[in-house]
């Protein structure tokens, strides 16, 4: 596959607001915007239309741009984590050449997503192997979905070049030297992903019975566990370290439930990366506003 593109200006839709970054010269300067939603407004999905409140959505959109002063340049485009299907898959054998290897993915996940594979976007990337063959992780999402997000942008005379999901984008804040887990809630729907010495060796995004502000430290641990049992399975050890995100200030309600099911430190993902300097000072300001996406996207770029 070939590299991702790295535009300075970056916009992350999701169903409580749009938030924009512009970053400078290597990450030096950072000037940003945020434009909230009514609730309603964008109604995450996989299958069916996103953009419920479409006016809405276009003037926050244009509200941020403008802000920003962006207009006829690319963007990366970061969209709510239910929209795009993440699958972490071994092979024995992988093909060389993309013209094989996305025919081949599309078979294989036929039965794994909701949607027709014919008409979808699909992307992956292949990585170290726990084992001998070839570890694969590919990103789906239906393409009129995609094209939803991606008009929104256009409209605003922007060109969306690459688009991923918030939570893939985020985990580049995770210090993987260990098994770490991050557990990330945005409204209703939870992504868990373990990363290790560099490798994604686990990822599901499910959607949460109840929303982020009556969540208990029992339903999330219920939510979390087939992941982490998953990965102690294959990989015959157990998660080394929990983050979090979404949670805001409810965080140290679930802090000492997951300390003692995982035997290991549970932190706030922007705050673990902010105390281990993987977060640059300039970076504070989304930070502040837990906009991890956009600030794992930075780390893309660097």
């Amino acid at each position: 596959m070939e590299a991702t593109p790295h535009p300075p200006l970056a916009i992350e839709i999701s169903p409580e607001r749009v938030a924009g970054v512009r970053f400078g010269r290597a990450g030096s300067h950072i000037s940003y915007d945020i434009e909230a939603l009514p609730k309603g407004a964008i109604v995450a999905s996989a299958i069916e239309s996103n953009i419920a409140n479409a006016a809405v959505v276009k003037a926050a959109v244009g509200s941020v741009c403008r802000t920003l002063g962006a207009k006829e340049e690319d963007a990366a485009l970061l969209v709510p984590d239910p929209v795009i299907r993440v699958f972490v898959q071994h092979f024995e054998d992988f093909p060389r050449s993309a013209e094989e290897a996305v025919p081949m993915l599309r078979w294989k996940l036929k039965k794994s997503v909701p949607f027709e594979v014919d008409e979808t976007l699909l992307s992956y990337m292949r990585q170290a192997p726990r084992t001998d063959g070839v570890d694969v992780v590919t990103a789906i999402a239906r393409l009129r979905i995609i094209k939803e997000y991606e008009a929104l942008l256009e409209e605003a005379s922007l060109r969306p070049g690459v688009v991923m999901s918030t939570t893939l984008a985020a985990v580049s804040l995770l210090e993987d030297q260990k098994p770490t887990l991050l557990a990330r809630i945005a409204g209703t729907s939870l992504t868990t992903a373990i990363v290790r010495e560099g490798v994604l060796a686990g990822y599901r995004c499910t959607e949460l019975p109840v929303h982020a502000d009556t969540l208990t430290p029992h339903l999330l641990l219920e939510e979390i566990y087939p992941l982490a049992a998953y990965y102690q399975d294959t990989w015959q050890e157990g998660i080394q370290a929990v983050r979090v995100a979404g949670l805001g200030n409810r965080l140290p309600e679930f802090v000492r439930p997951l300390e003692e099911e995982f035997k290991c430190t549970v932190r706030s993902l922007l705050s673990a990366a902010i105390s281990d300097g993987t977060l640059r000072a300039e970076a504070r300001p989304l930070a502040d506003h837990e906009l991890e996406g956009l600030v794992g996207w930075m780390l893309h770029r660097d």
